[in-house]
């Protein structure tokens, strides 16, 4: 009996430890209206010569969770981040909960990002200080495996930097 109760114990704790191992950190502020989001963060690129990259998506996506875990977590690419782009995530909710207002305010939050959702999410979507679409990005070219590639996901931010932008 004694046996079988440190066996159930065991098997208890290797299951919390292995879903608390899993477990994303939600990124995504679902109670922040996204267009002041965006607006805030142009003010911060414009004053510090950067571009914003908006991460669409929600905390309903494992995706969304994974890849913010990632550019967190993955030195070189929290690295170029930090030095080119004020990252932020943007929630969106496809499926038009909040009734008819919010259903407004997500299709002109869609209108303002140049319909960034048809590419399915996480979707990342590149701004100048000035608020313009400079590039929307599918983010399954991004992934391996269960993550994401570092090398692809550098090329990414890197084709997008100020300094790689104004040179062409």
């Amino acid at each position: 009996m004694r046996r079988l109760f440190i066996t159930a114990v065991l098997m208890v704790v290797t299951l919390m430890t292995v879903n608390a191992q899993t477990a994303l950190k939600k990124v995504y502020d679902e109670s922040i209206d996204p267009m002041e989001q965006i607006d805030k963060a142009l003010a911060v690129a414009k004053a510090d010569g950067k571009f914003v990259v908006c991460q669409m998506g929600g905390n309903w996506c494992p995706w969304c969770l994974r890849f913010a875990d990632f550019a967190e977590t993955n030195e070189a690419v929290s690295k170029m981040i930090g030095e080119n782009f004020v990252l932020i995530h943007v929630n969106y909710n496809p499926r038009k909960a909040g009734g008819e207002e919010a259903a407004q305010k997500a299709a002109k939050l869609m209108e303002r990002l140049d319909n960034p959702a048809r590419f399915g999410f996480p979707v990342f979507v590149v701004l100048d200080a000035n608020g313009k679409v400079l590039h929307t990005h599918d983010s399954s070219f991004l992934e391996e495996d269960k993550s994401y590639s570092e090398k692809k996901v550098l090329r990414f931010f890197k084709n997008w930097t100020p300094a790689a932008v104004k040179k062409h």
